[in-house]
């Protein structure tokens, strides 16, 4: 057989393997995620920005068999430059004041839910915007009760755990406990005792029962799903680990851990694989943002070179909780920026997200310092 002849079979089977091989997941990214590969090459198709930035709320949700299912436990913008492909993550913290909703920052979901169903994004996007001082363009929520399926379906996620801490005092879940357990209190105790509005404090050392202890020890951890949200949601440790700013930083070491898997799943080509993991996905996570949007940012991340992280954590370095003038606040423990200057806070992040150098010098002084 002719040279020419065996070059044209050996290109022809080939073509013929990378069509068998591709075929199933050019039909999966068009049939099952619904995504135009040509919009994704050459188009924004659609896609809502500011700046050459992308903001996509992220809203961790208390979940069903605790108080409060649908107050935000976790509350962090990802801003995403188009540009420099640079993606920051803004954690915000939960307890904020809010003038217009008379409430913590972490209700505005919950309040826009019950009000409308499918509200609670506008709401919460609207509160978080006076907070950052960027528009936010989409919004996503997850219910962390459900959310450690998908952490176990990743094979757990590697965490650095900065400070052995425990806690003494976290929270059994409702639907463990069936019915909250009297503690040996009667009815006629537990009713005075709540008539009392007894603090946070105060419930858990009334009704040690329905709490458990839990630590965790310094160190690189592989975590399970549950045992990685209750990391991310212990508020009671003791030491500065039992601190809200604390537990705003683990939630984000959780998010990267999340995120470092995915990556090194979609580095294993498994098609199967990938339909199990956009069916869970899709069980678990509401948003506002499709398919085709996503695409594009992913494209973008994918395609240009040097893609780099940052953080910015909103930290006692511009929030304060005030000691006067609770009337004000209904009596909450709550934060507000410093100086009562939301601008400080919208100044801070613009030159973050900007990537300028003197970026430290808008961070507020400390009483001490002043």
């Amino acid at each position: 057989m002719p040279l020419k002849s065996k070059v044209i079979i050996f290109i022809s089977l080939i073509l013929i393997a990378l069509v068998i091989i591709l075929c199933p997941y050019y039909i999966f990214v068009t049939k099952t995620l619904q995504v135009s590969p040509f919009k994704t090459l050459f188009s924004r198709s659609g896609l809502k920005t500011y700046n050459n930035h992308v903001n996509i709320l992220f809203l961790g949700i208390t979940g069903n068999g605790r108080e409060g299912p649908n107050l935000s436990d976790s509350i962090i913008v990802f801003s995403y430059d188009l540009k420099t492909n640079q993606m920051t993550t803004i954690s915000i913290p939960r307890d904020v004041w809010s003038e217009a909703l008379r409430d913590k920052i972490n209700s505005a979901y919950a309040y826009g839910e019950a009000k409308k169903k499918g509200s609670g994004f506008i709401l919460a996007k609207a509160e978080v915007e006076t907070i950052v001082g960027q528009p936010i363009h989409y919004a996503t929520a997850v219910d962390f009760s459900q959310f450690e399926e998908l952490i176990d379906f990743l094979g757990g996620i590697e965490v650095n755990v900065e400070k052995t801490f425990d806690d003494y005092a976290f929270p059994i879940p409702d639907d463990s406990l069936k019915e909250p357990p009297a503690c040996g209190h009667s009815e006629e105790d537990i009713q005075k005792f709540t008539e009392s509005y007894p603090s946070e404090e105060e419930i858990w050392k009334y009704f040690p029962c329905r709490y458990k202890h839990i630590r965790f020890d310094e160190g690189i951890t592989l975590m399970g799903g549950e045992t990685a949200l209750n990391f991310a949601r212990s508020r009671h440790s003791i030491g500065s680990e039992g601190t809200d700013f604390a537990r705003e930083k683990r939630q984000q070491k959780i998010i990267e851990g999340i995120k470092n898997r995915l990556i090194a799943f979609a580095k294993k080509p498994n098609i199967s694989q990938y339909q199990l993991l956009y069916d869970l996905t899709n069980k678990l996570v509401k948003r506002d943002i499709n398919n085709q949007q996503l695409a594009v940012i992913f494209k973008n991340i994918v395609f240009r070179k040097n893609f780099t992280q940052d953080k910015i954590l909103l930290s006692e370095d511009f929030f304060i909780n005030p000691e006067t003038n609770l009337s004000r606040f209904d009596g909450l423990w709550v934060l507000i920026p410093v100086d009562d200057d939301i601008k400080i806070v919208h100044r801070y992040i613009d030159c973050r997200l900007s990537q300028k150098t003197n970026c430290e010098e808008l961070k507020p002084k400390r009483k001490e310092d002043r």
